[in-house]
């Protein structure tokens, strides 16, 4: 009796100890796949993080780049305008110049150099008018534009002479117009339209009237340029 009894005891007791340990081996699966669960989101939120460490990277060194590239745009910019107050002083002197040194103040001054121009080169001028017209008015460089139409004559060199000497003289001429009017033995006939710009007497250049009899020689006394709205 007590035998049977006693394998009794061990039975129950072997199965609530095979119970009891599949309970173990069960919370040992659940503890397994919750670390392997734990690990996989460990990995993921690494790669993430190595992904957008990457990603800031390459953006910084694209906004890098950028902001150099703006900075040397910015230098480059920058340059004309270094020394800018010199450069207008001396633009300013160098306008000064140009104005007194090549540029009349008189037609009279622009009919005696045409003159001589063409007294010393053999050309004959038989008719020279003078149109005006302002430029840059109302401002410290105010200027008035004369336009001359000649008509000339003279052999063929040195009517190529005379339109040379107008482009290299010292005075500013700029000639608009050219037009063969004739030829006749050997003597060729010109329409000649001529610009120079007229400035402001200086000091007591207004009351020079030196050079006008040269210019009263190189037209003619029936010339129409101050009814044509010659000035001075």
């Amino acid at each position: 009796m007590t035998t049977v009894a006693e394998k009794k005891r061990t039975a129950v007791a072997a199965k609530q100890w095979a119970e009891k340990a599949s309970r173990l081996g069960t919370l040992k699966n659940f503890h397994i796949a919750g670390v392997v669960a734990l690990g996989l989101v460990n990995l993921y939120l690494l790669a993430h993080m190595a992904f957008a460490w990457r990603a800031a990277n390459s953006q910084n060194a694209a906004a890098l780049a950028d902001q150099m590239v703006q900075m040397k745009t910015a230098e480059i910019a920058k340059q004309p305008l270094e020394g800018l107050d010199e450069k207008l002083a001396q633009a300013t002197k160098d306008a000064d110049k140009f104005y007194k040194q090549r540029l009349p103040f008189a037609d009279s001054q622009v009919a005696g150099e045409v003159g001589a121009l063409a007294k010393k080169q053999g050309v004959k001028l038989t008719r020279v008018q003078y149109a005006h017209s302002p430029v840059m008015d109302g401002t410290v460089g105010a200027l008035t534009e004369a336009r001359m139409d000649a008509s000339l004559s003279g052999d063929y060199r040195p009517l190529v002479l005379f339109i040379n000497s107008l482009e290299r003289d010292k005075m500013y001429f700029l000639i608009t117009g050219l037009t063969l009017t004739g030829q006749q033995s050997g003597t060729v006939g010109l329409r000649l339209r001529l610009t120079t710009y007229l400035r402001s007497p200086v000091g007591t250049e207004g009351s020079e009237k030196s050079v006008a009899g040269a210019g009263e020689k190189a037209a003619d006394s029936t010339a129409e340029g101050p009814a044509a709205g010659g000035k001075r």
